[in-house]
């Protein structure tokens, strides 16, 4: 193949830049509170979150200038570390428990969820090996199965950590990958049914989780225990009207929802910027989406193809479901909105990939408007 001498995808970069931009502003509106009252630095979030965007981006060029084909060579080594990570968090002194979950590594200057490489382990380790066979998901035993297998491994793995969000994640990302390498709908059909039955039992047969159902069918009856957090969600969002509250203003950031730059600083954008904030920013995403599709179907191969496809549905399928959550349309679960969310070695993550697509759009076939 020749080099690359086409630009990369400027409304990729573009959208991504915006996004990240008012990401690191939202940080900072939605921690300040919470950051005077625990550490006495109102910028303390934002300064780490910020640090990171400058690593990320210095990751997203790295990974823009490195030819993608050579990380489809890496993807099984890539698979081993992503496994190897994911049990460490369970041995103590290495992971991290927070509130009865195993999800994270201590770094010692910041901590880590390995779920997040798990994530980009399973797009580039499929893309490769199902571009290298010739119809490889016709039969459901000697094509689909290994990769059902393997994907199984995963989905325990972090089901262990108790980390219900990323596990449909990941089986979502996967599925689709599946699909577009040819998956028959018939096995997606047949497999679905104990897929949806073992996730609704680990659901309702688990304590955490019950309590969630119940939070997400009741809230309002739970607003002082369970519900409280979704109930403030529903608040923030509710007084943001058409024009919001205006930037800085929330008031449901201070201390009423907890941890309002994770994962529920979609509210807090909601309040402050309103109706038309929050269809700017979903603009932003489906622009994003638009591209990003637009990519892997004018790649060159069909590795390039599925790795395309497989980030861009990964971001939607994030940014959707966050959005799901915040505003009580799916039970509550912890998931981060990307370039929103606060989370450094997340944020460092996702840049790498958006990276990885901007790469493959060098080689990509399209015009460029």
């Amino acid at each position: 193949m020749k080099k690359a001498k086409k630009p990369f995808d400027f409304w990729i970069f573009l959208t991504v830049l915006l996004l990240l931009s008012l990401g690191l502003i939202m940080v900072f509106s939605a921690s300040g509170p919470m950051a005077e009252n625990q550490y006495h630095d109102m910028y303390h979030f934002v300064k780490r979150q910020l640090a990171f965007a400058v690593i990320g981006f210095i990751a997203m060029f790295a990974a823009m200038n490195f030819d993608y084909r050579k990380l489809g060579k890496l993807s099984p080594l890539i698979v081993v570390v992503s496994i190897v990570l994911l049990i460490l968090v369970f041995i103590p002194g290495i992971g991290g428990e927070k509130k009865g979950t195993y999800r994270w590594l201590d770094l010692g200057f910041t901590q880590f969820q390995p779920s997040e490489i798990a994530k980009l382990a399973i797009i580039l380790f499929f893309s490769y090996s199902l571009s290298k066979k010739k119809d490889p998901l016709n039969s459901f035993f000697k094509g689909l199965l290994p990769y059902l297998l393997l994907l199984g491994l995963f989905v325990g793995l972090i089901l262990l950590e108790r980390h219900m969000s990323a596990t449909i994640i990941v089986i979502s990302v996967a599925a689709v990958i599946l699909f577009a390498a040819g998956a028959r709908i018939k096995h997606f059909i047949i497999l679905g049914v104990p897929v949806v039955a073992g996730l609704a039992a680990v659901i309702f047969f688990t304590d955490y989780m019950t309590d969630r159902i119940l939070s997400y069918l009741h809230p309002f009856e739970y607003k002082s225990g369970i519900g409280w957090q979704t109930v403030q969600s529903l608040y923030a969002i509710g007084s943001g009207g058409l024009f919001g509250r205006g930037l800085g203003r929330s008031l449901q950031k201070f201390l009423y929802l907890p941890e309002p730059h994770n994962d529920f600083i979609f509210p807090v954008l909601a309040e402050e910027l309103g109706f038309i904030g929050v269809l700017a920013v979903m603009l932003l995403y489906l622009i994003f989406i638009w591209r990003g599709i637009k990519v892997a179907m004018n790649a060159p191969d069909t590795f390039g193809s599925l790795v395309a496809l497989g980030i861009t549905s990964l971001i939607a399928i994030q940014s959707l479901f966050n959005i799901a959550v915040v505003t009580n349309t799916v039970p509550p679960t912890g998931v981060s909105l990307p370039f929103f969310s606060y989370g450094g070695t997340s944020l460092l993550v996702l840049m790498t990939e958006v990276g990885i697509l901007l790469n493959i759009s060098k080689y990509s076939n399209y015009e460029r408007i």
